[in-house]
């Protein structure tokens, strides 16, 4: 029953996710709620944040259960995968407005799209190494909670990340959509030769 109840919990998480960053209930509460509209992103982080700590509060209860004997060799790959995808998450948040994005700042009218360092690479590194943490939790801790927050995340992203290119062509039109042919969304292509 825990691990059903973990599973929906993640379920409602990621709709929210989904529902409040949706730029169609953007647009419309920019219109009905025009003066409270600049608090809309802090309220929605806030509300994500305490929901994310609610999950972990509630897996944390689920008595622990094993899917995989605890092994040095798993628990060192484990934490060489999440220390990894901390890098990554941490050096690709570098090159965004940090403030902005977590809504303790609004949001620049001529905010321009990121393309370079790792965004020439990958389309979604603050994904990737959400994944690479998640997945590197599951190999440390080897018990059924951690697989279920690692399935619910990567059965989510490619909604996830569909969701959030569709909003990010609505914001820089164009310049997206080429930007979206050139770089891969998720898997770097090393192959490719820059052109001159």
């Amino acid at each position: 029953m825990g691990y059903f109840l973990l599973i929906l919990s993640w379920g409602f998480f990621y709709f929210t996710h989904s529902f409040f960053a949706s730029t169609k209930l953007k647009r419309i509460l920019k219109v009905r709620w025009e003066r409270g509209f600049k608090s809309y992103r802090l309220f929605y982080s806030l509300f994500s944040l305490l929901l994310f700590l609610a999950i972990m509060i509630q897996s944390i209860l689920i008595p622990a259960q094993y899917f995989l004997p605890q092994k040095p060799l798993l628990t060192y790959l484990g934490y060489m995968i999440a220390t990894f995808g901390t890098i990554l998450m941490v050096r690709s948040s570098k090159q965004i407005n940090l403030k902005s994005f977590l809504g303790i700042v609004s949001e620049p009218s001529n905010q321009k799209l990121v393309t370079t360092g790792l965004y020439s690479k990958i389309r979604h590194p603050l994904y990737i190494g959400l994944m690479m943490i998640f997945f590197g939790y599951v190999l440390v801790s080897a018990q059924y909670t951690a697989l279920i927050h690692f399935i619910c995340l990567v059965v989510y992203l490619p909604f996830g990340m569909y969701y959030e290119e569709k909003n990010l062509i609505d914001q820089y039109g164009e310049a997206y959509r080429t930007y979206q042919k050139n770089v891969p969304m998720i898997f770097p292509n090393w192959s490719k030769k820059k052109r001159a």
